[in-house]
């Protein structure tokens, strides 16, 4: 009789992440995402005084051109910040080597340009997954309020 030897473990591979630990980091990121997001959106609207009765209808001149520029800066700052804090995760969990490769890999994901071929472990393409779905909605939420103080500074509030 011939007994086959029993595979004993790679000591050097890593143990998988489970589905649990995949959605709860995921949810954790993404309730993140959107303290840091509606904060900043918060926090832009103080700083620049963006209340309704300042954002009142002007001819388009460099004054509501500055402040839209300024605008659209801080939205796309906010965005920076949270694509970091998603970058910073995936080098903590050990996902990716380096914080560029994280970052450019995070940058893919969140602007769903696609998720580029970097090595990243299956055990946490889910968060990647997820990343791209928080990344979707908070350009859109963006956009949402750089339009709606683009109409308030450039149309009379009588239309």
């Amino acid at each position: 009789m011939i007994v086959a030897p029993i595979p004993l473990p790679d000591p050097d591979a890593a143990p998988e992440i489970s589905l649990a630990v995949q959605l709860i980091c995921a949810l954790l990121l993404v309730i993140t995402m959107m303290i840091v997001h509606g904060g900043g959106i918060v926090a832009v609207t103080r700083l620049l005084r963006l209340r309704p009765k300042d954002l009142v209808a002007h001819e388009v001149d460099m004054r509501a051109f500055g402040l839209l520029t300024l605008i659209a800066f801080c939205l796309f700052t906010i965005h920076v910040l949270e694509i970091t804090i998603f970058a910073i995760f995936y080098r903590i969990v050990g996902a990716l080597r380096d914080f560029e490769t994280a970052l450019y890999f995070s940058v893919s994901a969140y602007t769903t340009l696609g998720q580029p071929d970097l090595g990243f472990p299956d055990d946490w393409r889910l968060v990647g997954a997820f990343e791209g779905l928080i990344g979707f909605l908070l350009i859109g939420w963006s956009t949402a309020v750089f339009i709606t103080d683009i109409n308030k500074l450039l149309r009379p509030q009588d239309q």
